[in-house]
């Protein structure tokens, strides 16, 4: 079969044809009287061959080996191009994002589009200063998923603040995807989304805060209840206790609890709450102790009746703190 022929069957072109015979890949086994190439109906299978093992992404050189070496094992180079492909792909799909996130911004010029790519480029450099200064900058400037993203990954303090304030004054979505980062199942992760989404104001903040009362994570369930408390919300209670028995952020949530106790209902269900977890705790000192002075904060004739049970208590160190409460009321 002539060169021509076989473009047209194969599909290869008459130039790659011969490219591959400058390279040794593919050779006709004969010529014609008048010096034509001819192709037997092996060499035509070895093309065939080749263009696979093209498709599969092997350069030319490693078609070569693959099908000359006797030697060649092919599981070893069908893990390398597993890695170059996932490589490939990583990279093809973090540029696809950094497009999309480009385009969300909706940019009236090209002046609009290098300034969003330096903003978003600073927030993944190295230098902490560079990231900070970028996080400052970002509100309404980049979307809020590049926000959130950033803010799930920062290890640095300052910059993280700097990112929650962001967040806080970042459009719609926030939200949403900061409780996705809830679900992490990387700690860090965990607990930088929490913390993002107590700064966010609004309603759908405070809804996805109240389902973080459910989780699994007791640092996620704690820093959920201290900003639940801070905006009146009295599902919150429990974890506040807790937080005071464990002594984990106990005054802050001890505060949140005298925040909570607005009205004489409020601040009597509180206070039996803390009498509840008071009679429960036998054998902790110090956690009964810290429910006593969460009392201090909670008004109202329930907590006084409590604090003066607590008098006649067989830890002498609870009966001295709630006779100095006491007192603080003008009851000792």
């Amino acid at each position: 079969m002539l060169i021509g022929e076989v473009a047209r069957r194969s599909g290869v072109s008459a130039r790659m044809l011969r490219h591959y015979e400058s390279l040794g890949l593919v050779r006709p086994s004969g010529r014609t009287g008048s010096g034509y190439r001819e192709y037997s109906g092996e060499d035509i299978q070895r093309i065939f061959h080749v263009e696979s093992l093209r498709a599969m992404g092997l350069s030319l050189r490693e078609i070569g080996r693959a099908l000359d070496d006797p030697g060649f094992t092919p599981s070893a180079l069908v893990d390398d191009l597993i890695r170059r492909t996932r490589e490939r792909i990583a990279v093809e799909t973090e540029l696809l994002t950094r497009l999309r996130r480009v385009h969300a911004t909706d940019p009236a010029g090209w002046e609009d589009v290098l300034h969003v790519v330096t903003l978003l480029g600073a927030l993944g450099s190295k230098s902490a200063d560079a990231r900070q200064r970028a996080a400052l900058a970002s509100v309404d400037e980049v979307p809020v998923e590049a926000l959130v993203e950033a803010a799930l990954g920062e290890g640095d303090p300052n910059v993280a603040g700097a990112l929650r304030w962001a967040l806080a004054r970042s459009g719609d979505g926030g939200p949403a995807l900061l409780a996705e980062g809830i679900g992490s199942p990387v700690a860090a992760v965990r607990e930088r989304a929490v913390r993002s989404l107590a700064e966010m104001p609004g309603g759908e903040a405070t809804a996805l805060l109240r389902n973080a009362l459910a989780s699994p994570d007791g640092m996620v369930r704690g820093y959920a209840a201290l900003a639940l408390g801070t905006r009146g919300e009295a599902d919150a209670v429990p974890v506040l206790v807790d937080l005071v028995v464990a002594g984990t952020n106990d005054t802050d949530a001890a505060d949140a609890l005298s925040l909570l106790a607005g009205d004489d209902a409020a601040a009597d269900r509180i206070a039996a709450e803390l009498v509840d977890r008071l009679a429960r705790e036998t054998t902790g000192a110090s956690a009964r102790g810290r429910l006593t002075q969460a009392l201090a904060g909670v008004p109202g004739a329930g907590s006084s009746r409590a604090l003066q049970e607590l008098l006649h208590d067989e830890d002498r160190a609870v009966a001295l703190t709630a006779a100095y409460l006491l007192q603080l009321r003008g009851m000792g």
